[in-house]
């Protein structure tokens, strides 16, 4: 047996020893798992994952290389990955390099050989925490000591966000989209394209008076990272903003919305990563299957006197997964219709912001 290059250190003090791939470096991170069979270039490039180290419960990463038409955002953001078997010989006639490559190119270390079902059993039963990726001569004591010093960013949304404001336009357009970008995936925008809608994304930080200058028909709320407590600029831009356009948000989106609100949000013991949660719209009655990226999530007790009401819920541990205010014209879902979940459960939603925008006209 060849010898270890890597080993993983977990805040509980558990070693894995395994070989490196992507980014030869040393890097803490928040470890999660995801339970995806495919789309791990969608999950390296889903800027939600920031600041993160994934677990791979499917045994088998990289056996189709990566695409340069499949990234979700302009480029990797994930902090590591860690999975049982690694291909590097990709059989994709589409594919344009490897994911160790890609991993290489921006930085990204990650980590195959491991036992990833037991990884995955820790994070179940103890909830996410710390992870160190180094070298498999690093002592325990010195590895426990860094993991202890470290301290979870806070600007994360700030550094995935777009820095400036750019387009994504479509033919014979009926409808104008302002997107605030905590870190937008590309299908969201391909989707309202889709539907007719010119998008203008924007950062995080952008004012109110320079969105209405847009004059838009709706404003989406985007995905993205970290605590949704910290991103105060667009919960206090919701505040501003309701009432005044319909607004639909995903995910993160509709934790800000919430908190502008005056709900309260709350760390969840492992979160929700993968493509099977079933879901149930509590309007219609019907469950959907959908696909989930997030570690915080909505009191539903807190939602009460709000003006916002409850429209989705997951099956699973009967947590918030929509919300509304038909008063504000505003709602949101905490899953993501865009991953292709069922395949095509959760569409309807960005249908369902049109209606809103069509009948604000």
């Amino acid at each position: 047996m060849k010898d270890f290059t890597k080993k993983i250190v977990l805040e509980n003090g558990t070693e894995f020893y395994g070989y490196g791939f992507g980014a030869d470096k040393e890097a803490i991170n928040e470890i999660v798992f995801n339970t995806s069979m495919v789309g791990y270039q969608e999950l390296i490039s889903d800027s939600s994952y920031a600041e993160q180290m994934v677990v791979m419960t499917y045994p088998l990463i990289g056996n189709y290389g990566i695409t340069d038409e499949d990234y979700e955002t302009k480029f990797p953001t994930i902090g590591g990955l860690i999975v049982r078997e690694y291909n590097d010989f990709p059989s994709n006639f589409r594919y344009t390099k490897t994911l160790s490559e890609v991993l290489e190119e921006h930085n990204i270390p990650a980590i195959y050989g491991v036992d990833t079902r037991r990884i995955t059993r820790i994070i179940r039963s103890e909830g996410s925490q710390k992870v160190l990726i180094t070298a498999p001569g690093t002592p325990n004591s010195v590895a426990m000591e860094k993991l202890k010093s470290y301290r979870y960013p806070t600007d994360i949304i700030s550094r995935v966000s777009c820095k400036k404001r750019w387009f994504s336009r479509t033919a014979n357009h009926k409808y104008d989209i302002v997107a605030v970008d905590c870190g937008i995936k590309y299908n969201i925008i391909r989707l309202m394209n889709q539907k007719g809608c010119n998008v203008t994304i924007v950062p995080y930080n952008t004012p109110i008076e320079e969105i209405l200058a847009f004059n838009p028909d709706g404003v989406f709320l985007s995905n993205g990272p970290g605590n949704p407590e910290s991103a105060t600029p667009v919960i206090e831009l919701i505040r501003q903003l309701r009432g005044k356009v319909p607004i639909f948000g995903i995910c993160l989106g509709l934790q800000m919305i919430s908190l502008a609100y005056g709900a309260k949000s709350y760390k969840m013991k492992f979160g929700h990563r993968g493509g099977n949660h079933p879901v149930k719209d509590l309007q219609t009655g019907k469950i959907h299957i959908t696909s989930q990226n997030h570690s915080y999530a909505i009191d539903a007790e807190s939602l009460k006197n709000t003006g916002l009401q409850i429209t989705h819920i997951n099956l699973l541990d009967n947590t918030t997964e929509g919300i509304e205010s038909k008063a504000d014209k505003v709602f949101a879902v905490q899953y993501h219709p865009e991953s292709a979940p069922g395949p095509q459960d959760s569409i309807y939603l960005f249908d369902r912001f049109i209606e809103m925008i069509k009948e604000n006209k």
